[in-house]
């Protein structure tokens, strides 16, 4: 225990080590670590055959799920069952501690999984108990390379065979097979929130001819609320932008109660954000990445910067508000994201603004939930492992 603990925070003290000096955060203060060197170096040198999977003292972190096939994102439904995306196309369910044999969705036969592209997102529809709506973010290879964004019908584990309607779709992609974000959600105001990146060229995610590199805000069935910041100045389907300026926002979060909207921007050299999602905010990609001076530009509310890492890729996403919270409560409105590179994740105080390391040993994160019950999903694509981190103090 003593090793995964300190190794945790080796983590997260040595990456504030390299980044701090580059650091514009205001809200993140410097870390002063001081190490007894000879110690420093041993670990390092021990640290592929002790890094492992950690949580903090008094959690139980269990793998129930295993051997997906990279999978993308998830969704927890009311009654307990998480939904989870496989980036070809199907969504596998997990019910009671057990994945099913079976696949609620598969759709490999329309969907180009090529690079990044794929099934991206799952949402549930706020009714989902009476309708059994689910909504699917994916790459359409008909009738040409596109993302789209379609709802489904649920019945039992599986879907009502030719219950797809088409909700929005995206405009064609380049041959670039990157930077296309995915994931979507709802918001407390019903509405349909769309994360878009920018196909790898930049000059999208200021363009209000494309969506790409934005957030979209669309009703349920695929029309344009006419409250949207652009509605009157953006022409046809971009009328869908809510915001814009970002690189590829692959995940985001809303909060339950308070409709607020977390938005994580994966950087290209510098830094990765968490942007505070806001009704026509400009997050100022590709002129500013981090930090910045420009009025123009809504600065992030949180960012770590790659520093000497040779990779780094935000991720994850999800605020701490279960309809039952079993985590003690200073964990309660806690934002908790990750990064698929280093495998670790922490959690954004919202009250105190305040970074905190969480657990390590998570290679290749790319999701995190909460369920209704307070338990926290990790979702990863190296293995296809789902994990339920739950209270055990």
């Amino acid at each position: 225990m003593f090793f995964k603990e300190f190794l945790s925070s080796l983590h997260f003290f040595s990456s504030y080590i390299s980044n701090s000096s580059r650091s514009k955060n205001p809200s993140i203060s410097k870390r002063h670590v001081h190490l007894n060197w000879k110690i420093y170096a041993a670990l390092v040198i021990l640290l592929p055959a002790l890094a492992s999977a950690a949580v903090p003292a008094g959690f139980k972190a269990t793998v129930i799920a295993q051997n997906m096939v990279n999978p993308t994102a998830m969704a927890v439904s009311p009654d307990g069952r998480v939904f989870i995306g496989e980036q070809a196309g199907r969504i596998r369910v997990v019910d009671n501690n057990h994945m099913l044999g079976a696949s609620l969705l598969n759709i490999k036969s329309k969907v180009d999984s090529t690079g990044e592209r794929g099934l991206l997102g799952i949402a549930l529809d706020p009714n989902f108990l009476v309708n059994q709506w689910i909504y699917v973010y994916y790459t359409s290879k008909a009738p040409f390379l596109h993302n789209r964004v379609s709802r489904f019908k649920v019945q039992g584990n599986g879907i009502v065979q030719g219950s797809e309607v088409v909700i929005l779709d995206i405009q064609q992609l380049n041959s670039y097979n990157n930077h296309n974000g995915g994931a979507i959600h709802f918001g407390t105001d019903g509405k349909l929130y769309v994360a878009v990146g920018d196909n790898a060229v930049p000059s999208n995610a200021q363009s209000l001819a494309n969506l790409k590199g934005k957030i979209l805000r669309i009703n349920k069935d695929g029309s344009i609320p006419t409250d949207n910041p652009f509605f009157k100045t953006a022409k046809g389907v971009n009328r869908a932008i809510w915001a814009l300026g970002l690189r590829n926002p692959f995940t985001f979060a809303i909060q339950r109660g308070t409709g607020r909207m977390f938005i994580n921007d994966v950087g290209k050299d510098i830094a990765e954000e968490i942007n505070r999602g806001m009704k026509g905010a400009n997050y100022g990609w590709p002129a500013i990445e981090g930090w910045g001076n420009n009025p123009k530009y809504r600065n992030p509310i949180a960012a770590y910067n790659h520093g000497n890492a040779p990779c780094a890729a935000i991720v994850g996403s999800a605020f701490y508000n279960p309809i039952s919270e079993q985590f003690p409560a200073y964990f309660v409105g806690d934002y908790f994201f990750g990064d698929f590179c280093g495998g670790w994740i922490r959690r954004f105080d919202t009250t105190t603004r305040e970074i905190k390391p969480f657990a390590s040993g998570y290679k290749t994160l790319v999701d995190l939930q909460v369920d209704p019950d307070g338990t926290l999903y990790i979702l990863q694509k190296e293995g296809g492992k789902l994990t339920a981190v739950r209270w055990n103090g």
